[in-house]
This record gives C-alpha cells, sequence and structure tokens, in this order.
C-alpha cells in the first residue's frame, strides 16, 4: 500500500505479486506516506489498542450516566447479569462493545474506528477475541492494519461519515473492519477476509443514522453492540468458506450507492427515525433547555 489503491482486488493482486501479507501493504503506506518507520506505526497501533482496552475497562468500571440522560451504566448491566443468552463469551462481547462507546458518549477518551460513533466495535472485538484466543498484541496489530485497509477502502468507494452515508458507513463500515480482522487473525486467507467483509455489509446495507436529539448515544450505543455481533457472526461465515455471492468491491459500491439516494432525514440530522418519533423528540427539547439553561449570561 506504498500507492492508495481503491478495490479490494488491487490489494489482493498487490499481495500477489509482491509476495506480502494482507497487513504489509497498510503498512508501507504508513511508512512512506506518513514518514514513519514500522516500529513507529506498530507502537502507535499498540498505544491505541490500548486505549480501546481502558475504554472498554472504563465503561465496566466506572460511572457511566450522560448528561441527557439516556446512557445509564447499561454496559455494566449487561455485563453483571446473571442469564447468559448464547455463552459467557458472548455476554462479554456485546458488553465491552457497549462499554467503549459508552465512554465516547460520556466524554471519556476512545479511539475514533472509524469514527466516534462507531468507536465501541473493534475494541469490543478484538478485546473478546484476544482474550478467547490467547492472540499477541502483535497479532492484534496486524489485525488492525488490515481493519484500517479495508476503511481505505470503503472511504474512497463509498464513506466512513453517518452525514453522508447513513450509519450503515459507520457502524457498518467498523463491523466489516472487526470482521475482516477476525477472520485475518484466526489464519484465514485473504479471500476469506474480503468474503467476511461482503457479508457484514450486506447484513448492514441501508441502516439509517438517525440520532436522538442530535446526541451520539440512541441508538448509537446499542447498535454498536449489534455491530459486534454481525462482525463475529459474518467471520464465523467466511472461515466455513460460505460465499458472500456478491463480490466485495461491489458491496461497498452498493453501500455508496445506496447512501447517495438516503434521505437528508436519514443522515445524522435527527429529523427522521428514531429521532422524529414522540419520545424522540421530547428528549430533544428536554436537552435543548438543558443546554440553554447552562449557557453563561453574558449581561453579568
Amino acid at each position: 500500500m506504498s500507492f492508495l489503491f481503491n478495490g479490494f482486488a488491487s490489494w489482493k493482486e498487490y499481495c500477489e505479486t509482491q509476495q506480502l501479507k494482507l497487513h504489509q501493504p497498510v503498512l508501507e503506506y504508513e511508512t512512506k506516506q506518513k514518514g514513519r518507520s514500522e516500529e513507529e506505526v506498530f507502537n502507535g497501533l499498540l498505544q491505541a489498542y490500548e486505549v480501546m482496552k481502558e475504554a472498554v475497562n472504563s465503561g465496566l468500571s466506572e460511572e457511566m450516566s450522560s448528561r441527557s440522560g439516556m446512557i445509564k451504566n447499561g454496559a455494566k448491566k449487561v455485563y453483571n447479569h446473571p442469564v447468559t443468552v448464547l455463552s459467557p463469551e458472548f455476554q462479554k462481547l456485546i458488553s465491552r462493545a457497549l462499554a467503549a462507546k459508552e465512554v465516547n458518549s460520556c466524554m471519556g477518551r476512545i479511539v475514533a474506528a472509524p469514527t466516534a460513533g462507531a468507536s465501541g466495535i473493534l475494541p469490543g472485538v478484538l478485546y473478546t477475541l484476544q482474550d478467547l484466543h490467547n492472540l499477541s498484541d502483535k497479532k492484534i496489530v496486524e489485525g488492525l492494519l488490515v481493519s484500517a485497509g479495508i476503511a481505505l477502502i470503503i472511504e474512497q468507494k463509498a464513506s466512513l461519515a453517518g452525514a453522508v452515508g447513513g450509519c450503515q458507513a459507520e457502524t457498518g463500515s467498523a463491523a466489516a473492519m472487526a470482521s475482516g480482522a477476525i477472520v485475518y487473525c484466526l489464519g484465514g486467507s485473504v479471500d476469506q477476509v474480503f468474503n467476511a467483509v461482503a457479508i457484514t455489509i450486506q447484513c448492514m446495507l441501508g441502516l439509517i443514522c438517525d440520532p436522538v436529539a442530535g446526541l451520539v448515544e440512541v441508538p448509537c450505543v446499542v447498535r454498536n453492540a449489534s455491530a459486534a455481533a454481525i462482525a463475529n457472526s459474518s467471520a464465523q461465515i467466511a472461515l466455513a468458506d460460505v460465499s458472500a455471492v456478491i463480490p466485495v468491491d461491489e458491496c461497498v459500491d452498493a453501500m455508496g450507492e445506496v447512501g447517495q439516494s438516503m434521505e437528508t432525514r436519514y443522515k445524522e440530522t435527527a429529523l427522521g427515525g428514531l429521532a422524529a418519533t414522540k419520545t424522540g423528540q421530547q428528549i430533544s427539547k428536554r436537552v435543548l433547555v438543558q443546554d440553554i439553561e447552562i449557557l453563561p449570561d453574558e449581561d453579568k
């Protein structure tokens, strides 16, 4: 990736021609375009991963109540609940994704991956993946490089912004990044990694961005948990060589087309969807009143 390739097919071709692993072209891009050594890139990503884990741990141990009142320690409730729907590992995955995103909603430190609105997905997925499979930090960093490459292509062919492409562009892209990273870290082939991305995009296609009161809290936090689950299901399917049928580049093109045709009210404007419901409007008015009340009186 010393050149910024514009598709998954060219990424694969470059790897095959240069006999590189999937993460290596992304590492090349970072070193040659950003003027950093490989060690600096790895250390930077390792630091980012530490911030991700800190966000998870903070969300599961500290008070997480947003000023709007919409976020009230949901991650801890899920993490400590005695009933497990599938398994303890699934419960941890969901609660960790919730935890990191709640930290964002409560103005804590997170890693935008690729955006703040989707900041719980990669932390929840990678933290749980490493915990479950005893993966090294080096392998996780390689997975982060792969996920970065996925994001770079989606950004070019579609969008990573909810204001441009709806929530499919934020949580959908983050889930695709996470799914590809899972398959890579577990030894999947290039085709399996890209197939996981394609399956994930198919599952997230068309998701609107409708934040209540314009805040990245409802439904954003729970969507991070759901997206983390979709990332894992897509990875499981891809590892078994079940085809997405539609090639990954075409799936990303479809995401871009859907985003362009989506009505403006469904793209982070808080004018449609859940934000436009009766309760959503009531919350919006209450939050607006709170904001007005805390503004300083300039006449004093």
